[in-house]
């Protein structure tokens, strides 16, 4: 077997004693027989991406085992010890519904105690936003989640939390990386000091639980609670444990459960995939609805973090909303609850992301609240919150299924997201419309603004080759026309350089460098293209608009704007 240099020393490094008898022999069983799975477990470290480290479950410098976790933990003590001098430590773990979970956080916890760090580690699966709101309510310095989100049953990750509840960003996530590549694998601490490890469940879930419904609930009557018909599925994850309290403290009875789904499970055997992006995973729900005349069908992804939503449109069928659609409706709600209780005085922001919707900056105008765009993941909309602390947070979200609520939880939410969008669906019922036609009447008053996402596949190493290349192409040959149109305006948020390409001049981003391109076109479309942080994907935006004068034209006018889509697809050769 012809292996490169680099990777067959990543190799004989962990075939060395500091690694267990049933790591060498996984390797030894590899290197007889699957060459390309070796090449694939040792050619690169594991990286933190756009939502912390995710990867494949396996032996290898580029899988995820007690190994990487341990080494990750590892210096991430080293670091906090670091940041936090001559002073108690004290961190907070979670972990999801996938196997292996439950023995990689105890791994964590080993290590963390191992370096004289205090450790709260719940007792059982749950929610990512809830290890997000337990980190202040315990006061950490740090917090811990295992989790791979959506991706398939064969990945797991590792989510990094600092003391303000959100994941941590760069410079420091770039420090903390350092201090983890300059450790060696035998400086792993793994003896635990049992003393310092806490098992958590009922107190934080009780506290938790009260305020997701304190943030998220807004004065709904209670026979307009009664009279919303709800299906919520889990999707075989973590949000089982939480959102039916959290849906009956708030007064909604009328709830049903996909109980095929209930009971988590780290296979996912009744789906393809866990995300409630893809409209597969809500089929059971879907069916579900028809079967009780549900008003609403709920889905949330295996960490809770992310929730898709269908609602009936006005023929009275099930219609799934995309996550820019949800993140539009939820928050006009917000905006109008705040201005009804006289909250709004320009002190105030909503925040998203520069691959989300424009739309939601027609609303903060509308509403005289200020608007904040971020690079792609809720670390961002997080660092807003704290960048600027004299400004209060209404809302946010981005086009991947996430919503966050105010900022007791400092990360995409589904536990409070889910009993917001009940709150919209219950009182727009009341007063004889629906949350599709609030969605429209949105259209006609702010702008009809349609978007879709192409996002293809390229696994492995061969697969990241080629999406580093699709982006080189970008640069070296960028698209002076799209669709007929001209692109206006180029923003390359690697070189941090906006583009006008009427006049040639350009402009500096101020924002973190990343590997993203957008175009504009003069007739308002919007493409942007981006590699997945945490997938072996590259994504590609696309956002069209145009007036809507009556929501009577709706259809007619999307039509219009889909076909605009299709022939976008075509010129750029993503169909």
């Amino acid at each position: 077997m012809n292996l490169a240099p680099t990777i067959l020393d990543a190799v004989n490094e962990w075939l060395t004693p500091t690694f267990d008898e049933q790591t060498h022999a996984a390797i030894k069983t590899m290197m007889d027989s699957s060459p390309k799975e070796i090449e694939e477990s040792f050619y690169k470290n594991l990286e933190f991406g756009t939502g912390g480290m995710r990867g494949i479950m396996g032996v290898g410098n580029n899988r995820i085992n007690k190994y990487t976790l341990g080494k990750s933990t590892q210096g991430l003590s080293d670091y906090l010890h670091i940041a936090f001098p001559n002073q108690p430590i004290k961190a907070v773990i979670a972990y999801d519904c996938r196997h292996n979970s439950d023995t990689l956080a105890k791994t964590v916890a080993d290590v963390f105690s191992a370096n004289g760090i205090e450790v709260y580690l719940f007792s059982s699966l749950r929610p990512t936003p809830e290890l997000s709101f337990a980190l202040k309510y315990l006061n950490c310095q740090c917090g811990i989640v295992l989790t791979a989100s959506h991706n398939p049953p064969e990945y797991n990750g590792y989510k990094v939390y600092w003391e303000d509840g959100g994941q941590i960003v760069p410079p420091q996530d770039g420090e903390i990386i350092n201090v983890i590549e300059n450790l060696k694998y035998d400086q792993i601490k793994f003896g635990a000091n049992e003393d310092l490890i806490h098992y958590i469940d009922t107190e934080v879930d009780q506290a938790f639980v009260k305020s997701s419904v304190e943030n998220a609930s807004f004065n709904t009557p209670a026979e307009a609670k009664n009279n919303l018909n709800i299906v919520f599925t889990s999707l075989h994850g973590t949000s089982i444990t939480v959102v039916p309290d959290t849906l009956a403290l708030a007064g909604y009875k009328n709830v049903h459960f996909v109980e095929e789904q209930r009971i988590p499970n780290g296979d996912f055997p009744t789906v393809k995939s866990p995300n409630p992006e893809e409209p597969e995973a809500l089929t059971m729900a879907l069916a579900l609805a028809d079967k009780t005349n549900a008003d609403i069908v709920i889905g949330t992804d295996p960490d809770c973090d992310r929730l898709g939503v269908a609602v009936r449109n006005n023929e009275g069928q099930m219609t799934l909303l995309n996550g820019n659609q949800s993140m539009i409706v939820m928050t006009a709600f917000l905006l109008e609850q705040w201005k009804k209780a006289g909250k709004l005085n320009g002190k105030q922001f909503i925040g998203s992301t520069i691959v989300s919707t424009p739309m939601i900056m027609e609303l903060a105008t509308a509403y005289g609240v200020q608007y904040k765009s971020g690079l792609t993941g809720f670390k961002w909309i997080a660092k807003m919150i704290k960048d600027f602390p004299e400004l209060q947070f209404i809302g946010g979200g981005e086009e991947s299924f996430g919503y966050m609520v105010g900022d007791a939880v400092r990360d995409k939410d589904a536990v409070a997201a889910t009993l917001l969008i009940c709150e919209v669906a219950a009182q727009a019922k009341a007063k004889g419309s629906s949350v599709y036609q609030e969605l429209l009447q949105h259209y006609v008053d702010f702008g009809f603004y349609k978007e879709h996402l192409i996002s293809l596949t390229k696994k492995g190493m061969d697969g990241l080759a080629e999406i580093n290349q699709m982006m080189v192409n970008l640069r070296q040959n960028p698209l002076k026309e799209i669709n007929g149109q001209r692109v206006v305006m180029v923003e390359d948020y690697k070189s941090s350089v906006a583009l006008n390409l009427l006049t040639n001049e350009e402009e500096i981003m101020v924002m973190p460098k990343a590997d993203v391109l957008i175009y504009y076109t003069e007739d308002g479309a919007k493409i942007c293209a981006r590699p997945s942080g945490t997938e072996p994907k590259i994504k590609f935006y696309i956002s069209v608009k145009t007036e809507l004068d009556s929501v009577d034209n709706f259809k007619e006018v999307e039509s219009t704007l889909n076909e605009k889509i299709k022939n976008i697809i075509i010129a750029m050769q993503l169909g």
